[in-house]
């Protein structure tokens, strides 16, 4: 028990209140795990690496005791996830990348000029503490001053198949006064294409360059929480429509859809003539995105 109030004070600030109630209930949770708790302390004990990864993002720990990731998920099931995810990225990458992304630093892999007022857009790889719920890691857009446009929030781990795969926990939207007019602003310099398509397009990329066999998305069955319903209980955001919009389709667990991992392209001869030069330029940033992407990745790798 001593060492689970020991995680609990790198997790939780006790001097305030709800912190001090948050600190209680892990402890309490933990006790109810005792066996599961310790292995996952031990995975992160195993190396000098793993060591100082908890040291930086000890949410690790609190992950595994709370009801996050996907609804109705398991103890067993969210420690093995977290576990599988770290096992995956430190096999895939250097000691650097670890510590930059789960030390509350984040990794750019892309990056373009928007028009002004709203200067450089960002696309970076992160793993901050306030979308420890919805995954272990996220690509986002930031704008200057580090203002989040979109940015999709998943994890790593193996399918029903035991292949590595990307899950993808959430799909959030710009939280800003004006968040219609920049997202406008945004398609319009990306030729049209939908900022939430183009998240989602970085989403995939990232899972081809490591190499990931399939990528499953929470639908709105499979979502956490309830905080993407109105008090009346309608929807405020269908995570389902849009997978399917994006070319997903149901599983046999009706809380994941599985994604492709390749956005379909409409020929030019699908494209009608007015179209086909804004369709070039569309394509060309996308594939300028991967190759970035690619190449900003592949300079951590082991």
């Amino acid at each position: 028990m001593s060492n689970f109030i020991e995680l609990g004070k790198k997790i939780y600030d006790l001097n305030n209140p709800r912190e001090a109630h948050r600190f209680a209930v892990f402890v309490a949770r933990c006790c109810l795990h005792p066996q599961r708790m310790s292995r996952l302390e031990k995975f992160f004990e195993r190396s000098e690496l793993m060591k100082k990864i908890a040291e930086g993002y000890p949410f690790v720990y609190e992950q595994a005791t709370r009801s996050f990731f996907y609804h109705r998920s398991t103890f067993e099931e969210r420690a093995r996830l977290i576990e599988e995810h770290m096992e995956f990225l430190s096999a895939r990458f250097n000691e650097n990348f670890m510590l930059t992304l789960y030390g509350d630093k984040k990794i750019e892999l892309w990056k373009m000029n928007l028009d002004e007022p709203l200067g450089e857009m960002k696309l970076v790889l992160c793993a901050e503490p306030g979308q420890r719920k919805e995954g272990l890691a996220a690509v986002m857009f930031d704008l200057p001053d580090e203002v989040p446009v979109y940015q999709i929030l998943f994890w790593i781990a193996r399918d029903a198949e035991k292949n590595f795969s990307m899950f993808i926990g959430a799909m959030q939207g710009p939280n800003v006064d004006d968040a219609k007019d920049l997202v406008k602003r945004i398609t319009k310099k990306c030729h049209a294409y939908r900022t939430k398509n183009l998240i989602l397009y970085a989403a995939q990329s990232v899972a081809r360059t490591l190499g990931l066999k399939k990528i499953f998305a929470v639908t709105n069955e499979g979502y956490y929480a309830n905080n993407h319903l109105r008090r009346d209980r309608k929807l405020k955001t269908s995570f389902s429509d849009f997978w399917t919009e994006a070319g997903g389709s149901p599983t046999d667990d009706k809380r994941f859809f599985e994604l492709p991992l390749v956005e379909t392209r409409k020929t030019f001869e699908e494209i009608p003539s007015h179209k086909r030069a804004q369709y070039r330029r569309r394509f060309a940033l996308l594939d300028e995105l991967d190759a970035t992407i690619e190449k900003n990745l592949r300079r951590f790798e082991r």
